[in-house]
């Protein structure tokens, strides 16, 4: 958080992204987590990000500098015809080279990371269990994403007067109503958990990484995140892990029912990953 006058209020700057997918079954309830296509893993992150403008400024200059640089000239992401690095920059499209410059930059500037990490194959687990107590539940993608907002959001509001928060496009449906909805549940469980009123106000709203750098940003930290539980490889995530102030592993219940909450403290590792 920066250093601003007590007089002023403190204003917090987040950006929400999502990795893997949300997706459990295919036609009549058929689980394919794990198949092709299909991640493991379900991960919702925000990035808390101190200067935007100078984050922005930033990630412009080293986009310009690498698309004057002839060591790219020809390679089809770096064309602007193709909307990818070109563009905006996007892990999952960027080239190796690309990356390690974005983790580079990423790593030295003032930014905070939090994530919140559902293992896919539990959540079939527990929906099934639901369905034997209630056979008219049924599973929706969306609501396994905005329970993920409020644990993103339900022990924040202390630590600032107003939040914008920037959530990437999920589709074509406007959800803010039912992202307006998960923060204020995460505001109540706030509320009744310390026992004080939270006068923070929020505005929220929904973009592309295309037209936020903030969004670019987070996807790097989820991708990172993502390669680590995914495939056991942490060399990304270790360039950004002294960043990552918050990951809550919802389902790694092997010392606490509630899971895990991994903290600068106590950080996230692949060691610790792999004894999963």
């Amino acid at each position: 958080m920066s250093n601003v006058d007590d007089s002023e209020p403190v204003v917090l700057h987040y950006y929400v992204d999502e990795s893997g997918d949300p997706t459990l079954f295919a036609r009549r309830r058929r689980p394919i987590v794990g198949q092709e296509g299909c991640s493991n893993y379900f991960i919702l992150g925000k990035l808390e990000v101190d200067e935007p403008d100078r984050l922005h400024q930033e990630l412009e200059t080293l986009r310009r500098e690498l698309l004057t640089d002839p060591y790219f000239r020809n390679v089809p992401s770096m064309q602007p015809a193709e909307q990818k690095t070109a563009v905006m920059f996007h892990a999952k499209d960027d080239l190796p080279e690309v990356r390690y410059r974005v983790l580079k930059l990423l790593a030295a500037q003032p930014l905070s990371f939090y994530a919140v990490v559902r293992d896919k194959h539990r959540l079939i687990e527990q929906v099934r269990a639901r369905n034997r107590a209630d056979p008219d539940y049924w599973y929706r993608e969306n609501e396994l994403y905005d329970e993920l907002v409020h644990q993103l959001f339900k022990s924040r509001f202390h630590r600032g007067d107003h939040f914008e928060i920037c959530f990437a496009k999920r589709g074509t449906s406007d959800r803010t109503a039912a992202l307006e909805l998960a923060l204020d549940q995460a505001r109540r469980t706030y509320e009744q958990t310390w026992g004080v009123q939270s006068k923070t106000t929020v505005r929220i709203w929904a973009s592309t990484p295309r037209q936020n750098a903030g969004l670019q940003a987070v996807d790097y930290f989820l991708w990172a995140l993502q390669r680590l539980y995914e495939r056991q490889e942490d060399r990304f995530w270790e360039v950004v892990r002294h960043q990552a102030k918050l990951v809550y592993d919802m389902d790694d219940t092997r010392t606490d029912a509630f899971g895990v909450y991994y903290t600068l403290a106590k950080p996230l590792t692949l060691e610790v990953c792999a004894k999963k």
